[in-house]
């Protein structure tokens, strides 16, 4: 489980296609400490497994399933990405409750600056609507954010300047695709209630 408070920048060192999923290497340096073999990733919100590491990069292996649901398939060598390490039971809950489970590939359809704040408009696929409300939680390339506002299939998020500098956030540009994960209690509460909603 993870918060979506990024721990830093981390750069793709390589890629190598296997049989239909990516080998990815990261390079990175304050995750690194205490990172083990086996541990949980969070790269772009994407929850991935650490199959081998050295002293400033590890490695993940992304299968089709991944490949399918996110915008791994668009990673290049010298990009960078959102990195968190699980959370520890003991640390403080910053964000809110990431799987690192992306539900859907967003668009992105506008990014506004403002005097001290930045507001990007994302789409979705209608059928995820219902886990998006006002002031709830969305998790985009793996940042817990607010929603400030939804219209037709699309939410407005407003980004903080601290956030705007340390997270990848800032190079999304008008039809950037980005990695949605919705809120875990929202899914949970709509599907058990959804037998019960009319048709």
């Amino acid at each position: 489980m993870f918060t979506g408070l990024i721990e830093e920048q981390g750069t793709i060192a390589a890629i190598t296609n296997i049989n239909g999923g990516l080998e990815i290497t990261v390079e990175c340096s304050t995750i690194m400490n205490g990172l083990a073999i086996d541990d949980s990733v969070s790269i772009e919100g994407v929850c991935q497994t650490v199959i081998k590491r050295s002293e400033s990069t590890f490695t993940v292996q992304a299968i089709e399933e991944t490949l399918k649901k996110t915008t791994f398939g668009n990673l290049q060598p010298g990009m960078n990405v959102n990195l968190e390490r699980a959370m520890l039971p003991t640390a403080r809950m910053g964000g809110h409750i990431v799987q690192g489970h992306v539900d859907c590939v967003g668009t992105v359809d506008s990014v506004t600056a403002l005097g001290t704040s930045h507001e990007i408009w994302i789409s979705y696929p209608p059928e995820f609507a219902p886990y998006v409300v006002p002031v709830g939680s969305i998790c985009v390339n793996g940042i817990s954010l607010t929603v400030a506002d939804v219209g037709n299939n699309c939410c407005k998020v407003a980004i903080i300047p601290h956030t705007w500098h340390v997270t990848t956030i800032s190079s999304l540009q008008a039809g950037t695709y980005v990695n949605l994960e919705f809120d875990i209690i929202g899914k949970y509460v709509y599907s058990m209630l959804k037998a019960h909603l009319p048709k």
